[in-house]
């Protein structure tokens, strides 16, 4: 299924559906038996998502307790970052921005150069040119986080000339907004089915939620003064959560009828 240029179903892997379950839900921790049906939405065998979830333990990225598999190490922090995205922190921005200059790149591998810029672009942090990151400090950055996780820069606050021009060019706004109206009307349309209680929408739901929270993820959360007219920003935040909950209230119900089933 696609919308636009907005493609929406793609193949999960076992591990995918798995950490995307688990990703939607507070606290993130389900049993073993249920993460195993969620999988069955995508033709999956309980072997291969019982498999799938030993690896994921062993990897660090789940903790199993009692027949309970929870989210751990970097799959949490990313759910971390996944509910700043849906409900971000922010102050009045008073023009000035968070500077982040790399200023100890000799003798560090490629791979660290890649996890230092992923690093930055998680902290919603854009490059200027090579080695000169930057954001407007209106969000709730934890500088002393970031100073720890981005230990080979320099922090800095800094003003700039013409705010609005340097917003656009160091993010792609019409992009962003132009896949949020798609994705929209995505959630429009499967609304409707979902809210008639269309189970063979479920799984086709699944693959759309996880769209959206990953496009959520790259909304550069700036201040209001720089950001084109009608940014659809909290439309999609507030839009997905009616979408989740239709979503989670149907999973719920074809959920407990595939549990009460003689195996």
């Amino acid at each position: 299924m696609s919308d636009g240029d907005v493609a929406i179903e793609r193949p999960l892997a076992a591990r995918s559906v798995i950490a995307s379950t688990l990703l939607g839900l507070d606290p993130p921790s389900l049993p073993g038996r249920v993460l195993v049906r969620s999988a069955e939405l995508f033709g999956i065998s309980e072997g291969t998502a019982r498999v799938a979830m030993s690896r994921m333990v062993a990897a660090g990225e789940l903790e199993a307790v009692d027949g309970r598999y929870r989210l751990a190490g970097h799959l949490l922090r990313r759910q971390a970052r996944q509910i700043e995205s849906r409900r971000p922190r922010r102050r009045a921005w008073r023009g000035d921005w968070h500077t982040a200059v790399v200023t100890s790149d000799g003798g560090r591998s490629a791979a660290d150069r890649a996890d230092l810029r992923d690093e930055l672009r998680r902290l919603r942090l854009a490059e200027l040119r090579e080695g000169v990151w930057l954001r407007p400090a209106d969000a709730e950055l934890d500088l002393a986080a970031a100073r720890r996780a981005a230990s080979d820069c320099s922090w800095f606050t800094s003003q700039v000339a013409d705010p609005v021009a340097l917003a656009a060019r160091l993010w792609d706004l019409d992009g962003w907004a132009a896949r949020t109206k798609a994705l929209l009307r995505a959630m429009t349309r499967s609304m409707a089915r979902l809210e008639t209680g269309d189970t063979d929408e479920l799984r086709p739901a699944f693959v759309l939620a996880a769209a959206v929270l990953r496009h959520l993820q790259a909304d550069p959360l700036l201040p209001v003064e720089l950001l084109p007219p009608r940014w659809p920003g909290d439309e999609l935040r507030d839009s997905y959560a009616s979408y989740e909950a239709a979503f989670q209230a149907l999973l719920r119900e074809w959920l407990r009828e595939r549990l009460r089933a003689p195996s």
